[in-house]
């Protein structure tokens, strides 16, 4: 009777703790946040020599659907100069990266923001990890947020509130909108010169924000700024795919000193004209033909593409004039043992083995996740003093993406027909020279093909720089490209009292 009695105590003494402990370790599990909630801080940082004040808000503002009912929470931060008299009229900066699933993080520390990540002069990572101040942030002239689409950052759905309705193309682009024109309505921000910033596959985003914010909103946009551009819908199939790639293939084997003498002693922007041109006027309609190309022409043209690419004219006729990507990435330094990279073509690779036709990983994503990733954690909860349990999705998270149907993309034409409804927006794209990705070549042929009419060209600008798809992290792209930024800002405001109309020419 006395061993039963124990037994039964022992067994209802662990009943009790495990009653006591599973609602604990559920609870632990269930991670909460205030969808309508933010932190601000006050900063001071020295840019191009002089002091700027500024605040930083950062936290969650609510989609609204169109009953007024909140359906996720998108995470942002806002940085406002708060030395200036009249806040009201400075430019406004909306800011997204790509992916599309990458969190803002990437231009927000690297690029515009007022604190970017310790790396070395070339971009490359440097330990301790930490801040510093950015002196060639845009903050100086304009206000700028930092979005977080929905599942990057620390965005999320509403409970019971399926991810999949904030997925693909056009969905992405209409629940944007709606945010945007919140945050401009709580901020009293209305009647400031506004910008739509987009990288990678955030420009597919800001593209279709220009006309979805115009149309939907009857928000009017003064610029767009696509860094390192996708396609943006934009056909190329076939020879010109194939062809376009060619400049990029030749800017990455000069830097690596693969041309012959007489090309690698000129200066790369002295180089790629000759190559473009050759691209278009001669390696386009060579491979149009095909299977039916003299040999002596096909000779011909691989050798004028070896003396470009920097590897054999024979690997080039193995590919039949079209040189893959990944090939090319493994090919050009084969020799010496490394790959290079596909984001940014100056980063070098190990393989397991020479041998093969692409390369094992992207030397270059490795590296970047190996700076940014600790150094954004850190500073939230140290600068910004933004404190949550979330895990902070700096990509991998929105898939399946859809791009079909009627998620297809039509970004370029969403763009062209922004550009031409508003006499007052212009548009910058900024490209490295050395990503493989968004390749500098591919982004001057969207500018080229985004209005057949021509009448738009006068508002295009192109800008290239000698680094690869984050061209800000090479410290003297950093302060050419920002720069280039506030130029832009200052040609896309107009003069007080010019109105925004079309006149025939006399």
């Amino acid at each position: 009777m006395e061993r039963i009695t124990n037994y039964s105590l022992s067994f209802i003494r662990a009943l009790f703790i495990c009653v006591l402990l599973v609602p604990l370790e559920a609870a632990a599990q269930d991670i909460r946040f205030n969808p309508d909630s933010s932190v601000t801080t006050q900063h001071e940082v020295v840019i191009k020599g002089a002091s700027v004040k500024f605040s930083a808000t950062t936290g969650m503002q609510p989609v609204w659907d169109e009953k007024g009912k909140a359906r996720a929470a998108v995470f942002y931060t806002y940085y406002t100069r708060t030395d200036v008299p009249n806040r009201e009229t400075r430019p406004l900066v909306f800011s997204f990266n790509g992916g599309p699933g990458a969190g803002a993080l990437w231009m927000r520390l690297g690029y515009t923001g007022p604190h970017r990540i310790k790396i070395d002069k070339e971009g490359y990572p440097i330990q301790p990890y930490g801040i510093e101040d950015n002196p060639h942030s845009l903050l100086d002239v304009a206000d700028i947020v930092y979005i977080e689409p929905v599942n990057t950052g620390y965005s999320r759905p509403l409970e019971g509130i399926s991810e999949e309705e904030f997925f693909g193309v056009k969905n992405d682009v209409a629940y944007l909108a709606r945010w945007i024109t919140t945050f401009v309505t709580r901020n009293n921000r209305w009647i400031s010169p506004k910008y739509l910033v987009g990288e990678s596959y955030g420009t597919t985003r800001v593209s279709g924000l220009s006309l979805e914010l115009q149309n939907r909103h009857w928000m009017y946009i003064n610029g767009v700024v696509l860094v390192s551009p996708t396609g943006l819908g934009i056909r190329r199939d076939g020879p010109v795919a194939h062809a376009n790639m060619v400049p990029y293939y030749a800017a990455v084997a000069w830097y690596h000193k693969k041309l012959p003498a007489d090309l690698q002693q000129k200066d790369l922007t002295d180089v790629l004209p000759e190559v473009e041109s050759f691209t278009i006027n001669e390696l386009i309609p060579a491979i149009s033909k095909g299977g039916f190309i003299d040999a002596s022409e096909r000779k011909s043209i691989a050798d004028r593409m070896a003396r470009y690419l920097g590897i054999s004219a024979q690997s080039i006729l193995d590919h039949n004039l079209a040189v893959p990507t990944q090939f090319f990435w493994k090919e050009l330094l084969r020799k010496e043992g490394y790959t290079v990279g596909r984001l940014d073509s100056r980063y070098l690779g190990i393989d397991r083995m020479a041998a093969g036709g692409q390369p094992d990983y992207s030397p270059e994503n490795t590296t970047w996740q190996h700076i940014f990733t600790p150094a954004n954690n850190y500073y939230y909860t140290n600068y910004l003093k933004y404190h949550t349990d979330l895990e902070y999705y700096v990509a991998g998270h929105t898939r399946p993406w859809p791009r079909d149907g009627a998620q297809t993309e039509t970004a370029g034409e969403d763009l062209r027909q922004a550009m031409a409804m508003n006499p007052f927006m212009h548009l910058l794209v900024q490209s490295g020279y050395y990503d493989g990705a968004c390749d500098y070549f591919n982004a001057q042929y969207n500018m080229w093909n985004l209005d057949p009419s021509g009448k738009l060209k006068d508002r295009m600008h192109w800008k290239g720089y000698r680094s690869g798809h984050m061209m800000y992290l090479r410290y003297e792209d950093l302060a050419t490209s920002n720069e280039d930024l506030r130029e832009f800002i200052k040609l896309s405001i107009p003069k007080e009292g010019v109105p925004a109309q079309y006149t025939v020419a006399p």
